[in-house]
């Protein structure tokens, strides 16, 4: 039987050790890598290649929405499954639609995590207890269809998402620009093209978006 590997993502260090202690004593499962923030992780399943990655959904720099995105695409062998504390139908539809198979609370962890990969590691979706109860079979297929809860001509690419995220957490252009290995200019672009695209005047309407939709912690 070969070897399931796994990557986990979470920037809390006391959370990152929990998941794996709950994973590593598993017959035939591999903790390959750890990241401690979204674009690690997005470095990390590149570089390694996991057959799971296991992301928290409030990470800097890259949350576990983007990230998943961009995992998906880059390692499309690899299957996802997110981590959050926010119980919402909207919020699983956004998961599913990020690419991510896999949704449970962190309170829950403890019971169903190791359920949990199992599904996703056999590419099934798997929807924690409490969650699943709320989105019926016709919601599930729409999540995975879905694509962000953003009208149409709002919608933010997916360097916007990361500049926003950026931006909010509290850095500025340049560091931003640094960040994301592109030049100052770029990143002023695509900044007045966020305000121009949500209709937003100042900063702090742009963190209270990005709060709002989960792109950063509150």
């Amino acid at each position: 039987m070969s070897t399931l590997r796994l990557l986990v993502a979470d920037d809390h260090d006391v959370a990152r050790a929990g998941v794996k202690s709950l994973l590593e004593d598993e017959a035939g499962w591999e903790i390959v890598g750890e990241a401690r923030d979204g674009r690690e992780a997005v470095e990390r399943a590149q570089e390694l290649k996991p057959d799971v990655a296991i992301l928290d959904v409030t990470m800097p720099e890259l949350n576990g929405l983007e990230a998943a995105r961009q995992i998906r695409k880059s390692c499309p062998e690899t299957e996802v499954l997110v981590l959050t504390v926010h119980e919402t139908e909207e919020i699983a539809q956004e998961v599913l639609a990020a690419g991510a198979k896999g949704y449970i609370l962190k309170s829950d962890a403890g019971k169903e995590l190791v359920a949990a990969v199992n599904n996703v590691s056999n590419h099934m979706n798997y929807l924690t207890t409490r969650v699943a109860r709320m989105v019926p079979d016709a919601k599930l297929k729409e999540g995975m269809q879905a694509i962000d809860a953003e009208d149409i001509g709002t919608r933010l690419t997916p360097r916007e998402k990361e500049i926003v995220q950026l931006l909010a957490e509290g850095k500025s252009n340049k560091e931003a620009a640094a960040v994301l290995n592109i030049s100052v200019k770029t990143v002023e672009t695509h900044r007045t093209n966020i305000m121009r695209k949500l209709r937003f005047h100042s900063i702090g309407e742009l963190v209270r978006y990005a709060v709002k939709n989960n792109i950063v912690a509150a």
